[in-house]
Parts: structure tokens; sequence; C-alpha cells
């Protein structure tokens, strides 16, 4: 069974055992998702019988339940429309529906609601799968037809009803578009009954969607039901660049964003100082260059265009020199001993957090090795190691008497060959070692040939 994801209605299509089609939801892919932190109480204060039902995107609309079906969030219905009926998800139930349409702004008192008819059935979603198919196409004619009349307008969105009888033309336009020859058109090209809404840009990227600059989905299609807006006073009062392109938001509108945090900006600049002009001082006069609300700290700069030279200055210490300046009285330096003993580095304290003594005490134990010591004790050890008897003799005596003891009391399986073997071993030992020992001495130790010719002589004749 394959299963067939629609994200612009937050469901999964699929066919059953025996090949009838199927529509399940999907949790947390809808757009203006909301959490039901009510759903598990076991007693509800209050029955409700309204429901919230979501159809494409970001439309939504309340509903009731006249027929007392048990209802929970997730279910596909069928609702009633104008004409026929429609088919959506239900995405809210109970006590929390009420405060949803607070939220947004509904106001229930004398509202006719309409009615939720039933389950969607196999019927119900074979015909509702059908709507959405033809839904890409007809966006991308009815983009040519309002090209073909000469429509300064944009059809952004195009959503067909459950059955077929009607769908929902979304446009963006700056300016009023006369569309009644258009809705003729469509109607006859389509055989629909033909609804035109207009949205603005904020809504219109609320449904379709997205990654914002900050990394998380966007908030008109997340949580954003009321846009409020946004002016270029919003950047100015908490000092962020002017930049078009960094303002804008994927909507090509000022981001939503900047009011979140400008009460806050807003209500720190209240204790900040009012300046006319410039701060006066014996050197020259300062002009404020920049601000940090939430330190209370104001940067000053003896050029309005440069802020290569930069002098901080709290808010106390601004106020204390505007009033000497309108007194006539400049002051001697622009400085602040506040920020100054606060800025001043302490004294560095060397502390031996290791334990250690000294770091050179290792230098004079090195200082008495040389590389000629060294070479001096290889030649030592080649030649001792030589095959001669008489160097081993010279070097060691004691240890040479120990192994011509060994080699005697060392037992053989044949005796006849015992003397034979020794007496080869001995002068092939003595010839190899002799014969090494001669070319290391040559090279490294020529005061030595005298040790190295007895026992390397013996060894390349024999050789």
């Amino acid at each position: 069974m394959t299963c067939i994801k629609n994200t612009t209605r937050g469901c999964c299509f699929s066919t059953d055992a025996n090949g009838e089609p199927q529509a399940h939801n999907c949790p947390g892919c809808h757009k203006l998702e909301t959490f039901d932190w009510m759903a598990d109480l076991p007693n509800p204060m209050a029955t409700n019988d309204i429901y919230e039902v979501q159809f494409k995107n970001t439309r939504k609309g309340y509903y009731w339940n006249n027929a007392g079906l048990h209802l929970r969030a997730g279910d596909i219905v069928a609702v009633e429309a104008n004409p026929g009926h429609d088919i959506g998800i239900v995405t809210l139930t109970g006590e929390l529906v009420s405060k949803q349409m607070k939220r947004t702004g509904f106001n229930p008192q004398g509202v006719e609601f309409k009615k939720i008819y039933r389950k969607a059935k196999p019927y119900d979603i074979e015909k509702w799968q059908e709507a959405i198919a033809l839904e890409h196409s007809t966006m991308i004619r009815s983009r040519q037809i309002a090209a073909d009349l000469h429509l300064n307008m944009k059809i952004g969105d195009v959503e067909y009803q459950g059955d077929k009888l009607k769908a929902i033309f979304y446009y963006i336009a700056d300016e009023r578009v006369d569309f009644r020859e258009l809705i003729k058109v469509l109607a006859e090209q389509f055989r629909i009954r033909v609804e035109m809404r207009q949205i603005g840009a904020r809504q219109e990227a609320g449904r379709i969607g997205g990654i914002a600059p900050c990394g998380r989905e966007l908030c008109c299609s997340t949580w954003m039901n009321n846009f409020s807006s946004v002016t270029i006073g919003a950047a100015r009062h908490q000092e962020i660049s002017l930049n078009p392109q960094k303002l804008a938001g994927q909507c090509g509108k000022l981001k939503c964003c900047l009011n979140y945090e400008l009460d806050s900006y807003i209500d720190a600049r209240r204790s900040f100082p009012r300046l006319n002009g410039p701060l006066e001082a014996m050197d020259g006069s300062y002009h404020l260059v920049k601000s940090d609300i939430f330190k209370q700290i104001m940067w000053f700069s003896p050029d309005a265009q440069s802020t290569a030279v930069m002098i901080p200055l709290t808010t106390e210490r601004v106020r204390q020199i505007v009033a000497m300046n309108r007194r006539g009285e400049k002051v001697d330096r622009l400085e602040d001993a506040v920020l100054m003993q606060q800025a001043a580095p302490a004294e560095p304290e060397i502390k031996n957090v290791v334990g250690e003594e000294s770091i050179t005490r290792f230098d004079q134990a090195r200082s008495g090795k040389s590389r000629g010591g060294r070479n001096r004790g290889r030649g030592g050890r080649n030649n001792r190691g030589g095959g001669s008897a008489a160097g081993e003799v010279t070097a060691r005596p004691e240890q040479a008497q120990q192994r011509g003891d060994a080699d005697e009391q060392r037992p053989t399986a044949r005796p006849e060959q015992g003397d034979a073997a020794a007496a080869g071993r001995g002068r092939g030992n003595h010839s190899r070692r002799g014969g090494k020992n001669n070319g290391r001495g040559g090279r490294r130790r020529p005061g030595n040939d005298s040790n190295n010719n007895a026992s390397g002589g013996q060894g390349t004749h024999e050789a």
C-alpha cells in the first residue's frame, strides 16, 4: 500500500485492501497548527459542539456538529458549503475552540455556523483527490487568461471545493481590478463556480510557506493570524542597518519580527537624554554615533561620519555634560570615570601553577652530553662486539671467561662433531663480527685501527 502525502492539505492518500481510497491525517504538516493542550482533560468544563476545520494551506473555518457525531482531531469530514459540500480536516475540538476564536478575532455572536454533515466516505475522498489534481493546471491557465485580458493582477493559488462545484482563486493586485470579464471566461473554461478572493503579500507567503532567514518556518504559516503594519521606524529604534535586502522578508515586505521587540526598545530609550546637538569639550565637538540601549551607554566620535575614534559615556555622564553645555561651560575631556575604572585591566600576577621549581632544570644535564660521547660509546660496544678473543678479553675479561666456560659445558648430540662445530662456529662468528667492526671502526674512529685490524684481518682471511 503506497501513501501519497499532500502538503497543502496535511494528509496522506492511500488505498485499502479492497482498492477503495483512504485519507489519513499527518500531524505536524498543517499550516497554522495549534497544539491542543486541553485534549487530555478527564472532565471538560463544558461540551462544545463547535469544531475547527482546516482546508487548503491556511484557510480554516468553524462548523457546528449538530448531528452529534463522535469526532476528534484528525478526522476527515464533509461540511456544508455554498453550493454543495467541502472536505476538510478537524484540527481543534472542545473548549479550546472558543479560545482560538477569541485569539483570531472571530466573533460568534449572531453568526449562523455551517454544519458538519458526516465523516468523509471513500466516494468523497475519491472526488476530493480528483479536485486537488486539477488545481495546478487551473492556476497556470488562469494566469494566461488574466494576461490576455491585460489585467494587472497575479493569481497566486487556486483551491477547489471537495465536490468540484466551485473554486476559489486567490490573487494579488496593487490597484483596483475589474475582473468581471475574467470570471465569465473562467466559468466557461472550467465549468465551475468562480470565487475571487484578494489577499496581500504576507498572506500569500503564509499560504506558500518556507524557511525564514532565522532558520525556522515562517511565522505567517505557523502561528500568525493578524498582520500589523511594520514601518522603517521600527528598525531605526532598534538601530538596525537600514538595508532593504536584510529588512525584507520572503514576501517582499518588511519582516514582521521587527515589531516583536520594538516595545522593549522604546521603553529602554525613554531613560536616554535627548540631544539637540553635539557635546562640547575643550578639544572639540563630539557627535553621537551609536547607543547601547540595554547597557545604557552612548558612544561619541569627533567626526560624525567616522567611527575610527569612539568614546563611551554613560547616560548619567551625558546628562551632566549637556547641563554644563546649556550653562555655557565645556568639559576638559570627554571621558567617564566609571567606565574607565571598569575597563581598566587588572595587574597580571605570575604564579607557579604547575608547581615546578625552574623551567631550566634540565639544561645542565643535557649540556654535559655531546655527539662525540655517544659515538665513543657506540665504538666501545662495537669493539666489544668484535669477533677477536683479544678484544673481548681487553674490554671485559670476566664476561669472556664466563662465555668460554659455558661453551665448554654445553652438551652435544654427537661428540665426534662437537669439536668441529665449535671450531667452525667460533671462526665464523669471529670473522663476521670482526668484519662488521672493521667497517664501523674504520668509518667512525680512525684511532682504533690497531684493535680492529687484529680481529678484522683474521675474519677477512678466513672468509
